[in-house]
């Protein structure tokens, strides 16, 4: 049995925005509507003690506590000092960060005390350029949010706050410029990018993808037809690497790399790492990761509370444990691929159709031909690599890498 390392606290379960990707209101779990709208001290409190149990049993010196939503900052700063100082003693070490959209940043000054206090690293969530960002991320009013989230990021970066920028979380949207998009990113000037995928899953597919699953482990072009998010994170990936230096980190090329070098990622969307993330929404109900909600409705239940539960029994639930077996718990088609060591069969949640989980990515030529392409740029430059396959750079590449801004 996988100890949790990381537990993701759902503090608050409305939104202040009303972007149209979310899926946790959009999608097909709406699990949010019968939830209290912010995780109670009780909650907190009970939470913490089961973490502190857990981080006990299994002898661990630091876990991470990821505060989410909905937006957490609506719980405003009381509150978030209440339960911040419930869940400082779970633990030797407790790492606190957050995600947000940032407007509570703009309008409740007392928040900024309470984060520095508690040294929360904060993400905020920026679609790139203003038309990019305000395509999505809107109010309910339908007016844009970019000039405020931009604002708001433009303060966590000062030197004031610039400890607590964690780095910013942009969704992938193939009707805007990839390379202008991640130079809109760069301009504020943030410590790591993450380029997350639009959720979806075979029986609703992102937008520009209308496939069925590949019958065989995919080539290096994608066998399955167009592959429009390689196409778009290609171009990112080139723009990011072939920078003369350093500019910024961007997670899944960094973790993509990593795991071609034949290292290990600490990302759920690729590799074949157990799962070591759990989630407590806030009713105290503790489910999987929450973009299992884009496949269906009560995917990430496990019927399983910090009030009944403690987190031993989480672990050993079936579903936890089948995110836990590596290879073995993949499905057929991926389990024969080469690169399966590598895009682990991509984020569960997007393995999803007919039923079961068991099917590659949605994603799965996109991914093929994106690590493909990366492979290639990292055989041209790492000593070692020479004339290998992808695969044997899998298991026999050295690591290191040359001066290249993707190191």
């Amino acid at each position: 049995m996988v100890p949790f390392r990381q537990y993701l606290l759902k503090i608050h379960s409305r939104c202040n925005l009303a972007c149209d990707y979310c899926y946790m209101y959009e999608a097909a779990d709406q699990s949010w509507r019968d939830r209290p709208r912010r995780m109670a001290i009780g909650t907190v409190r009970r939470t913490a003690r089961r973490i502190a149990e857990h981080t006990e049993r299994h002898g661990l010196d630091e876990v991470g506590v990821i505060l989410h939503g909905g937006e957490p900052l609506l719980v405003g700063a009381d509150h978030l000092e209440a339960l911040l100082a419930e869940l400082t003693a779970c633990a030797p070490r407790v790492r606190f960060s957050l995600q947000t959209n940032g407007l509570r940043l703009l309008t409740e000054p007392a928040l900024w005390e309470v984060l520095h206090r508690h040294r929360v690293g904060v993400g905020v969530s920026l679609d790139g350029a203003p038309a990019d960002h305000d395509r999505h991320r809107r109010f309910r009013s339908g007016a844009g949010s970019w000039e405020r989230t931009a604002a708001a990021v433009r303060l966590l970066g000062s030197a004031e706050h610039r400890e607590l920028f964690a780095g910013l979380l942009c969704v992938v949207d193939l009707a805007a410029d990839p390379v202008a998009t991640y130079e809109a990113l760069l301009e504020f000037a943030p410590p790591r990018v993450d380029l997350l995928l639009p959720h979806g899953t075979w029986e609703a597919q992102p937008p520009g993808l209308r496939r069925t699953a590949p019958p065989a482990p995919p080539g290096p072009a994608g066998d399955d037809g167009p592959t429009p998010y390689a196409r778009w994170l290609i171009a990112a990936f080139d723009r990011w690497y072939g920078a003369p230096r350093r500019e910024t980190g961007v997670r899944l090329f960094e973790e993509l790399a990593v795991l071609l070098l034949g290292g290990r990622a600490a990302s759920e969307a690729v590799g074949l790492a157990p799962v070591d993330l759990v989630v407590v929404e806030t009713d105290g109900a503790i489910e999987q990761a929450d973009s299992l909600k884009a496949a269906y409705d009560g995917a990430p239940g496990t019927g399983l509370d910090v009030w009944r539960h403690d987190f031993a029994t989480a672990a050993a639930h079936p579903a936890f444990r089948a995110r836990q077996r590596g290879l073995a718990g993949l499905g057929p088609v991926c389990a024969a691929c080469p690169l399966a060591t590598v895009c682990g069969g991509g984020l569960y949640a997007h393995r999803y159709g007919d039923g079961h989980f068991g099917r590659p990515s949605v994603y799965c030529a996109d991914l093929a031909r994106l690590i493909h392409h990366i492979a290639g740029r990292l055989r041209q430059d790492v000593a070692g690599l020479g004339r290998a396959p992808v695969s044997g750079a899998v298991s026999g590449a050295v690591a290191g890498t040359t001066g290249r801004g993707g190191r």
